[in-house]
């Protein structure tokens, strides 16, 4: 993804579960900046796909008797926009809904039912287990909810509609690749607007970075839990991750601290008001000697960074650059903290 590599998409939890419904003819005149129609639009994404090498047998299958679905055209205009100066919504209702008791339970169930799985992928790629199952367990309910659109008539009508031409066009012509894998198209399902899989990948990702986790030649994604745990391993490892680290510990503030004080001044290029939220850069014996304190074990010359995102009072946390490689699979605070604290607790 451009601006997270995956999921904006995995994105909308799946807000579009449901079989797509028929196009309407109202939509189709309103869709896209192209004046071409979505049949000879289509014609020019089966002429690229066949400059990049899919077989004519694979884009036969997968275009035959594609209509545009204006359902995924609504939801993808109906995503909400960026919070507003005015402040956002608390974090600790998001955290109790999505580390919640039948989560976790599930997560230590998985855990444990591929302990060992899990822990030769861990010692492959330096990702922790609970990370990956954490992961797991947040982006489809531990393979419970995928999502069941078409992916080639999603990603065909959201480049059709040209929004976001590039994007969507792209990752429908790697979808084509992924399908000439031998995929069937039956297969090839998941949210409305391309993520599939138990880890949720776009088809350009799933080229570049799913796994064989066990030695069968193939990276399925879909049923193979090991292929599943090396491939959002290797994600994470490819990302950044930096093994041995956790990705944040609970801080202790003292009472007053001025956290404004300490905020980063500096912009982010991407996803600049989920990073806005943090403060500078520190060493954890720096933040120690201004009164912060961790609440874990972290070295001293590790560079956290403060969080507090309820504000004075609440809970806080100094996060590690782990923390940025998991807002690189969902740029979201929200998410990032939901799946750090949903790790913590499938191992504790």
């Amino acid at each position: 993804m451009a601006l997270n590599r995956i999921a904006f998409v995995a994105a909308a939890f799946f807000a579009a579960l449901g079989s797509p419904s028929a196009p309407t003819p109202a939509f189709a005149q309103q869709a896209g900046s192209t004046n071409l129609s979505f049949p000879a639009y289509l014609e020019t994404l089966k002429a690229r796909a066949r400059a990049e090498g899919v077989s004519e047998a694979t884009i036969r299958r997968m275009t035959a008797g594609l209509t545009p679905n204006d359902r995924v055209i609504r939801l993808d205009r109906g995503q909400p926009g960026s919070p507003t100066r005015r402040g956002y919504p608390a974090m600790a209702p998001y955290i109790s809904k999505h580390v919640n008791p039948t989560r976790i339970a599930g997560g230590r169930r998985v855990f444990s039912q591929n302990r060992s799985t899990l822990r030769r992928v861990e010692a492959e790629y330096g990702v922790p287990a609970e990370i990956m199952v954490a992961i797991f367990g947040h982006e489809t309910s531990y393979g419970n909810i995928r999502g069941n659109f078409d992916l080639s008539r999603s990603l065909a009508t959201l480049a059709w509609e040209g929004r976001r031409r590039e994007l969507f066009s792209g990752e429908w012509i790697a979808l084509m690749k992924v399908a000439d894998k031998g995929y069937s198209r039956s297969q090839l399902v998941g949210s409305y607007a391309g993520a599939f899989g138990n880890p949720q990948f776009l088809p350009s990702v799933y080229l570049r970075l799913a796994e064989d986790g066990d030695g069968d030649g193939r990276a399925n994604i879909f049923t193979n839990r090991a292929d599943t745990f090396a491939s959002i391993a290797n994600y994470f490892k490819d990302a950044g991750w930096r093994t041995g680290q956790p990705w944040g510990v609970r801080a202790s503030v003292p009472s007053g601290f001025n956290v404004d004080a300490y905020r980063n001044k500096l912009r982010s290029p991407v996803c600049a008001r989920v990073h806005e939220r943090h403060s500078q850069w520190k060493t954890v014996r720096e933040w120690r000697d201004l009164g912060v304190r961790a609440q874990r074990p972290l070295a001293d010359d590790t560079l956290v960074s403060l969080f507090q995102p309820d504000g004075p009072g609440r809970p806080a946390w100094l996060l590690t650059g782990n923390y940025r490689v998991i807002l690189e699979y969902n740029c979201s605070n929200y998410y990032a903290m939901s799946v750090g604290l949903l790790a913590d607790e499938i191992v504790n």
